[in-house]
Parts: structure tokens; sequence; C-alpha cells
């Protein structure tokens, strides 16, 4: 009976602050979408940057005066390296190979010879794809006996490290933004149902309703809140990806791809951002003083 109660006087809220409830989840809608939308630009593009990074690889050029014993060392003492997942040996026949599959020459007529010197080819742990952390293997890896050079595209990583804690800063700071907004438009609305109702629950008090009993309708309302505005947020989001689809091409089309969970998650997050709005309203607004006015 509480329960039923509880509910009932939840819905009533929406009669009783129409216009108020409305605004509320429009904006709320708003805020949601834009949110959801934001997340899913940055999932995808924190993927564009990652797929930049596993493209990084380190070039260990060995001394010529090296023998095979030699050579193999130099590959153990890299592979011993924290951050070294894997090294490649490439031999100068390799790299005549490789330069004529990419430039269309043979260095052999070219030159009368091959200048190119063996080399080994690292790939790094997904944790030490960044400036600082290439920096420190770049210089184990030049400290090792027999290695002439090592290179590897330390202008990438840098860039790519200060864009993305651009991003990350700017995306903390509006996805933080759309989130207050939500909360404190639900709250404003659950205060002003308060009002309306500050009488019957001056009442309650009175004839000794709990706090939790006269709290819970206002708790309820702004889930309700909450849970339409994350549902036509979903919707919206899911008519938007529908649409962008038959616009673009194929390739283009895994940018866009969302899975079912995302859409869920939308509606939970609208609900959680309901009930912190009611909830932080419910516990300012709802005390002896507000009461017995």
């Amino acid at each position: 009976m509480a329960t039923f109660y509880s509910f009932k006087e939840g819905v009533s809220g929406f009669k009783r602050a129409r216009l108020s409830s409305i605004i509320t989840i429009f904006t709320m809608t708003i805020s949601l979408m834009l949110l959801g939308l934001f997340a899913i630009i940055y999932r995808n593009t924190n993927s564009i940057i990652q797929s930049f990074r596993d493209k990084v690889e380190m070039e260990v050029f060995l001394s010529a005066e090296l023998d095979s014993a030699q050579t193999a060392q130099v590959k153990t003492n890299a592979l011993s390296i924290s951050g070294v997942v894997s090294a490649a040996y490439i031999s100068k026949d390799d790299a005549a190979r490789i330069f004529k599959k990419e430039f269309g020459e043979d260095i052999n007529t070219v030159l009368d010879f091959n200048p190119l010197p063996a080399s080994l080819k690292l790939r790094l742990s997904t944790e030490y794809k960044n400036s600082d952390s290439a920096r420190i293997v770049h210089a184990a890896l030049s400290a090792i006996e027999g290695v002439d050079d090592v290179v590897y595209r330390k202008t990438l990583l840098e860039i790519l490290d200060r864009r993305v804690k651009i991003f990350i800063g700017a995306s903390a700071a509006i996805g933080a933004t759309l989130l207050i907004a939500a909360i404190f438009l639900v709250s404003n609305t659950i205060r002003l149902t308060i009002y309306a109702k500050r009488k019957m629950i001056t009442t309650m008090k009175l004839v000794g309703a709990t706090r939790g009993f006269i709290r819970m309708p206002f708790l309820i309302e702004g889930m309700l809140h909450g849970l339409l505005g994350g549902a036509l947020s979903a919707g919206l989001i899911w008519s938007i990806i529908y649409l962008a689809k038959t616009f673009i091409s194929a390739e283009l089309a895994d940018f866009f791809a969302v899975e079912i969970y995302y859409y869920i998650a939308m509606v939970v997050t609208g609900i959680l951002l309901g009930l912190l709005g009611s909830g932080w309203s419910v516990k300012r607004f709802i005390s002896e003083n507000i009461v017995l006015q």
C-alpha cells in the first residue's frame, strides 16, 4: 500500500507542476543526448588515437661489425627492457627488399652496393606507447653495445599526448557541466512540487509519518523525470545514428556503431540523475522549518 501511494503521488507531481516537469524532461533529454553523442565521439576518437599509437614502432639500427652471435645478444638485451614485447630482425637484404617495395628502386643497382644497415624492429606494450615511456625505452636501447641508432615517431607521440590531455580535459568539463545541469533541473522541479505540497507534508508530519514515507514520492518523481529523459534521448540518438548511416560509406559505419547496452546505460544514467537531483532537493528542502511554514 505504501509503495502504491508513493508511486501515485510521484506521478501526481507531474500534474501539479506540469510545465516545469515538461521543461525538465525536455532539458534532461537534450542534456543526455548531447552527453551520449559526446560519449560516442569520445570513445571513437580514443579508438582512432589508439590505432595511431599501435603503429608506433622503434627501429634499432645495428653496427655493421656485429656477427650473428653478437646480433642475437643485442636482440636478447633489447627484449629484456621493460615495455619491449617483441623484436623482429631485419637483415641488410631484407632492408633492400623493403626499400625496393616502398620506392620502386633496387638500392644495389642505384649505388652498386647495399648501404642499408641491419636492424631490429621493436613493438612496445600499450602502456609504453606514450612520449615519456618511449623516451625511457629509447635511452635504454641506445645504451646497448652494438647499437648505432634508435629511431621512432617521437613527434607523433608528443603530439598525441598533448592532444589527448586537452581532449580529456575538455571532455571532463563538458560532461560535468551537462550532468550538473540535469541534476539541477530535476532538483528545481522537485522543489516546486514540495512547495505545492507543503501543507499536506505538514499534516503528514503532524500525524507521525516517517521522513522516508514523505520523501519517497518525490524520489520516484525525480526518477520518472530521469527515466523519460533517458528513454527519449536514447531514442533520438538511435534515430540520428540510423539516419547518419544512410549517408556515409561502409568504411565509416563502424565509427557510428553503438551497442544495445549503450542505450540501456543512457536510460539508467537518466534515472540515476533524476534520483540524485530529487534526493538533493528533498534533503535540502524537506526540513522542520520548511514544512511548518
